[in-house]
């Protein structure tokens, strides 16, 4: 099924597309996020797997410790252990502590009697080392997650909009991306992501490889704004309708009168410098680096204002005993400033209004009208395919809808 499940969904795409029940213009971007067929208490936490490693670690480098100090006692040599230098006890993996076990146990055949070699060599044969590498397998199954599910290591534990407990509870699951035109699926991508703004990128990816290139407008929510995303966009020269976190409360009359906010003061590009309310100037001091995971740079600028001493607006502007500081992103207030055009042009805003209703509308016919809320496969390969048929139904089932609707208006 594998094998033939994309070219079949292609297959149908490009039948819609030939029959202009779909034309690519537009593009609305959407996620969701389906329970996975895992236990919901079967649980490995990225954190806690880190916690017990470094305990185990530090017990490792304080049992050898302990044993390079009883040889001391006997006036033997150190290097007639020869044991491997572990250095700091993060350095201690399980190949070097396998090692060191196996010169254990040699030196263990020259003295049978020797109780502290026997009890070390037990420990870390039944013990330690099975525990190490356990760990070690669990932190290679998680990668840059902060969890998965022991029944479906693919699993993400995540929060889920179907809380019936009311408590927010994790449940294991999947991020399901989708693509719609006229609530027609044109892709779908699973994700082991829980947010959708690092899901945008590898998408579109999966749906340029697909179609040779981008639909004519990309159209997403806030929950995809980012300055990756939006310079991602900008790369592959594309429209984007993209909105940030903070575009609709840029609108409200509370943010406006916001003084704390730097959006609200004004900057001299010539001078490098910002104004606060007060007219205070945050003067330029320096730049910092930082990279995301997928190895995008942002580059943040810092300004310090010359003081801030008996200034009578400084309660409402920080909370910090010290002088104003800022951190400012100014690539990411251009791409900002461009989204922001983009969205409050006409047609901008009417395709925004129409994605509340694009991707939504099919994600309700999913979960809600075929009762589709928890995957029946365990596995992201698997888990890929349930989401692909159930793609290739909803297409079919939508075009048979529309061919119906226009028989019966031509018979009207």
């Amino acid at each position: 099924m594998k094998d033939v499940l994309e070219t079949v969904f292609t297959s149908v795409l490009q039948l819609l597309i030939d029959e202009n029940y779909v034309k690519l213009d537009h593009y609305f971007v959407d996620g969701t996020k389906i329970e996975a067929n895992a236990n919901r208490y079967t649980f490995v936490w990225g954190k806690a797997v880190v916690k017990q490693k470094v305990k185990l670690q530090e017990k490792v480098q304080t049992l050898f410790a302990a044993i390079e100090e009883a040889e001391k006692q006997e006036d033997q040599a150190l290097n007639n252990l020869d044991l491997p230098e572990f250095g700091e006890a993060s350095a201690i993996t399980s190949e070097k502590l396998e090692q060191a076990v196996q010169q254990l146990e040699n030196k263990l055949q020259g003295k049978p009697k020797d109780k502290l070699l026997k009890k070390a060599v037990r420990l870390v044969r039944r013990d330690l080392l099975p525990r190490l590498q356990k760990y070690e397998g669990q932190q290679e199954t998680l990668r840059s997650r902060n969890s998965f599910s022991k029944t479906d290591t693919d699993a993400t534990f995540m929060r889920m909009k179907e809380d019936h407990m009311l408590n927010g509870q994790l449940k294991p699951g999947y991020n399901v991306q989708i693509g719609t035109e006229d609530q027609f699926i044109l892709a779908y991508s699973i994700h082991q992501r829980p947010t959708d703004t690092r899901c945008l990128q590898p998408h579109l990816d999966k749906v340029k490889a697909s179609f040779g290139q981008l639909p004519g407008t990309i159209i997403a929510d806030a929950g995809y704004g980012s300055e990756e995303n939006d310079a991602y966009l900008e790369s592959e020269e594309q429209r984007a309708l993209v909105k940030y976190n903070t575009y609709h409360k840029e609108n409200t009359k509370a943010w406006k009168q916001d003084i704390s906010k730097f959006e609200n003061w004004l900057y001299d590009e010539n001078e490098d410098a910002w104004t606060c309310a007060a007219g205070q100037k945050l003067l330029f001091r320096h730049e910092s680096r930082s990279n995301t995971e997928s190895g995008y740079e942002i580059t943040t600028r810092v300004y310090l204002s010359l003081s801030c001493e008996g200034c009578p607006l400084k309660d409402r502007c920080t909370r910090a005993q010290r002088d104003r500081e800022i951190k400012v992103s100014m690539e990411y207030l251009r791409l900002k400033q461009q989204a922001r055009e983009q969205l409050k042009s006409e047609d901008g805003h009417a395709l925004s209004v129409r994605r509340m209703h694009e991707p939504v509308s099919v994600f309700g016919q999913i979960k809600n009208n075929r009762g589709f809320r928890r995957f029946l496969l365990r596995g992201l390969p698997k888990v890929s395919l349930e989401v692909g048929w159930l793609s290739l139904a909803h297409n079919l089932m939508k075009k048979a809808v529309k061919d119906q609707n226009q028989k019966i208006a031509l018979q009207g």
